[in-house]
């Protein structure tokens, strides 16, 4: 069988926003990533205005072509749009398709995923830590919980032949050293400065995580207000410069190709 074309193999960042002001302002895009691997389209955290952002990518992306979206915790920011962008992988409901992943906390009494549309979709599965999903050909394993106020999980798996892992929304932990090693590490990064208590990474926490797993490329994302005052490209061209790494700042609709 021919090896795929690296075109097949792609991040898009719909959306750079984190935390509620900079989220409810749009001061950034909160749609979430889009990840395209070989033949399978992979929708990870569709916050608010995702469906948007698809439409107003260029090339423009199709909900439709979906094959599963993954929410690592139910907070609104990453998971505002899943019952729209549910409607758009079903094609309204009339083709029952498609995977849904998602933390047990996301799927209870209070339940992010309409009743309606979970009768939409092909499957619902409910993410574990430290466990392999598959979709297609395409798969992702789980981090142990993150420390955040819901369940929450990290995310790792493969494009092409790079081993990317995504470290969502927690607060900073000896531990997470163990759990992200890869060649291409994409951090949700909401403050500039640590603020004790909440549960967010801040750019020191950044710091220390960029060295201590030394990963080929760092993505920061998920800016909140501090962060985007403190201007996240010029941060991470002087922290490219101070370990050797490389490290970017994405910006909405940035396209990362494997």
């Amino acid at each position: 069988m021919p090896r795929k074309s690296a075109n097949n193999y792609w991040i898009k960042f719909l959306g750079t926003a984190g935390a509620r002001f900079v989220m409810i302002r749009q001061l950034r895009a909160s749609g979430g990533l889009w990840l395209k691997s070989g033949e399978e389209n992979i929708l990870i955290d569709p916050g608010p205005g995702s469906i948007v952002r698809c439409a107003a990518s260029r090339p423009k992306l199709d909900p439709t072509n979906l094959n599963a979206v993954i929410l690592t915790h139910r907070h609104l920011d990453h998971s505002n749009d899943i019952n729209v962008m549910i409607e758009a992988m079903t094609e309204g409901g009339f083709k029952k398709r498609g995977v849904v992943f998602a933390p047990a906390d996301a799927l209870g009494d209070d339940t992010v995923i309409l009743k309606h549309a979970m009768g939409y979709v092909g499957k619902i599965e409910t993410l574990e830590p430290g466990k392999t999903y598959q979709v297609g050909n395409f798969s992702f394993e789980t981090t142990p919980r993150l420390r955040h106020p819901c369940e929450t999980y990290g995310l790792k798996f493969m494009m092409d032949k790079t081993r990317v892992a995504l470290l969502t929304d927690t607060e900073y932990s000896l531990e997470l050293k163990n759990y992200f090693q890869c060649d291409c590490l994409i951090i949700n990064v909401v403050f500039f400065e640590p603020r004790p208590g909440v549960q967010h990474l801040s750019f020191s926490d950044v710091k220390t995580i960029v060295k201590e797993l030394a990963p080929k490329k760092v993505i920061l994302t998920h800016f909140g207000m501090t962060m985007l005052k403190a201007r996240p490209h010029e941060l991470a061209r002087s922290l490219s410069w101070e370990t050797g790494i490389s490290v970017e700042a994405a910006r909405d609709g940035m396209t990362v190709v494997f």
